[in-house]
């Protein structure tokens, strides 16, 4: 418990408290994915990314929300949805101060105050701030 590191990456100098940390840190290196899907054939650098991945052949959504039963596969998803039931928006606007529940919908409402429209249209070339009103736009054609 000394906070030693003793085993240190050749390439970027990390060091690590156990070999077995040090050995799982150099595939980041070299590329290797040892893990495999049998299903899909993609491949992962760590086991538990790959249990991860199996869910989505498996369909199972083992994390459930306990005020309205909805399920999801991961723990994340699970979080950001409680927002909806607890009315917490976390993402707050530096200039003008407008919270948001997802860190997605304060990037998109930031373009307002930049003024950029990166969703242009492929017909008449006018833009848009989302993609949604793009794809709006684009039935009027």
């Amino acid at each position: 418990h000394t906070g030693e590191k003793p085993f240190a990456c050749t390439d970027c100098g990390q060091s690590f408290r156990h070999s077995s940390h040090l050995t799982r840190h150099r595939l980041v290196h070299t590329g290797e994915k040892p893990f495999a899907c049998t299903d899909c054939g993609q491949s992962f650098r760590h086991s538990s990314h790959l249990t991860r991945h199996r869910l989505v052949h498996t369909g199972e959504k083992p994390f459930a929300c306990t005020d309205c039963g909805q399920s999801f596969r991961h723990s994340s998803h699970l979080t950001r949805h409680r927002l909806v039931h607890t009315g917490e928006k976390p993402f707050a606007c530096t200039d003008c101060g407008q919270s948001f529940r997802h860190s997605s919908n304060l990037s998109q409402h930031c373009l307002i105050h930049i003024g950029e429209k990166p969703y242009v249209c492929g017909f008449c070339g006018k833009s848009f701030r989302n993609g949604s009103t793009l794809t709006q736009h684009y039935h009027n054609h």
